[in-house]
């Protein structure tokens, strides 16, 4: 009896010894606690009354687990998943369109293990606290359409994981450190719509940078070296002069926005041709000359070109009937002059959708297919000098007077 007993204890032991790798691997985790204070603070540092119903944050309750809570409850938190005993962390916090007033609270820079930090389209207030540059495993950093204040956070060039910074649509002033350039992770960087200023510096070193948004600041001086990857660069509505030749290197640019500057001498050539790039907009700047080459060799991608509001002079680009993909034309408010060339109104019957060539010094008679119609184009010729009926949609708004189309030359209504 003896020899059985200890066979049964024998017995049950290994099967103690085999069920333990079986219940480790089922153990459960949870947050660990300063990261659950963390959240807790950042609670507290919204206004309870602008605390929807739908929000995100008006789910998070603590008397549950924020990692380990199941169905309506921490919406907006991702977290890691352990594979041994140890805590869960907050990876993800995502609260985008809550509309939540506030701050950001300093204690965020202590979720040491947070990759994602998205608070876009609420209503945060004050600085960006300087403690988010020790989130040293941050990849993107969400937080345009806000009201946070004050300068880009020095600390900022430390987040050598940084893919995605959108700080576009805030109340930010300040410069842009040199030290950005360091972030060389960095696919998409944003600041527009804030009141940003100074020369932005050489960011040629963010060779992997697919987007490039500073519109509508206050920067000045001439146009930085920039990376060659760029697909979208939109610099529009600041005060950054010079030439734009520079901008040819930029063979992957997509979409470029140069518009509300006070950009000079001539729009280059091979900007036009660059094999990938589908809209140019470098209107309401000063701009002379454009030069315009013939793509009939080529397939182009451009679908829009706007050059109005500069001083361009001479006569109409007529090559530009040879980009095959191009849709709409702006170049009304400039000092064109001569005739509108016949194969333009072959276009109107083609490809062409807008045409805008309003406020030049144009003469002469359109093209039948202006004065026809036959398809519907949005356009103007209107305030030129041309011999324009009237009644013809293009006309509308009539031409210039008699006096200012002779001192220019042109020929004026009949």
């Amino acid at each position: 009896m003896a020899k059985s007993f200890l066979n049964s204890l024998s017995l049950f032991w290994y099967t103690i010894l085999l069920a333990a790798p079986v219940c480790t691997l089922f153990a459960v985790s949870v947050t660990l606690q300063s990261d659950i204070q963390i959240l807790h603070s950042i609670k507290e540092a919204i206004d309870p009354n602008s605390l929807s119903p739908t929000s995100f944050l008006s789910t998070w309750k603590f008397d549950l687990d924020p990692c380990e809570t199941t169905g309506p409850h921490f919406l907006g938190i991702l977290c890691t998943v352990p594979e041994d005993n140890s805590s869960s962390r907050v990876t993800v916090i995502d609260l985008e369109g809550d509309v939540l007033e506030g701050f950001l609270t300093p204690a965020i820079g202590n979720l040491s293990e947070l990759e994602v930090l998205n608070l876009r389209k609420n209503k945060f207030r004050g600085p960006i606290p300087d403690t988010i540059s020790s989130l040293l495993k941050l990849t993107k950093l969400l937080l345009s359409d806000n009201y946070f204040s004050g300068g880009i956070p020095e600390g900022l060039n430390r987040l050598k994981a940084l893919e995605d910074i959108d700080m576009s649509r805030n109340k930010l002033s300040g410069t842009i450190s040199l030290g950005i350039t360091g972030l060389r992770s960095l696919t998409h960087l944003s600041f527009s719509g804030n009141s940003l200023s100074g020369r932005i510096p050489d960011l040629s070193g963010l060779w992997q940078l697919k987007t490039l948004d500073l519109s509508n600041n206050q920067f000045y001086g001439n146009l930085p070296q920039l990376p060659i990857s760029l697909r979208t660069l939109r610099l529009n509505r600041n005060l950054i002069s010079g030439h734009i030749s520079y901008l040819r290197r930029l063979r992957h640019l997509q979409i470029l926005d140069l518009s509300d500057n006070r950009f000079s001498g001539s729009i280059d050539r091979y900007l036009l041709t660059l094999p990938e790039i589908s809209t140019i907009n470098v209107s309401a700047n000063v701009f002379t000359d454009i030069v315009v080459m013939s793509r009939l060799d080529q397939h182009s991608q451009l679908q829009l070109l706007a050059a109005n509001h500069n001083r361009l002079h001479g006569h109409l680009p007529v090559n530009l009937i040879t980009y095959e993909s191009l849709k709409e034309i702006y170049l009304g408010h400039n000092l064109f002059s001569g005739w509108i060339p016949k194969q333009f109104g072959a276009k109107l019957d083609g490809p062409w959708r807008s045409l805008f060539l309003e406020y030049n010094y144009l003469e002469g008679t359109p093209p039948l297919e202006f004065i026809q119609g036959r398809r519907k184009i949005r356009g103007s010729l209107a305030h030129n000098c041309l011999k324009c009926p009237g009644n013809v949609t293009f006309c509308h708004g009539g031409q210039r007077a008699p006096g200012d189309c002779a001192a220019r030359g042109g020929g004026g209504e009949e």
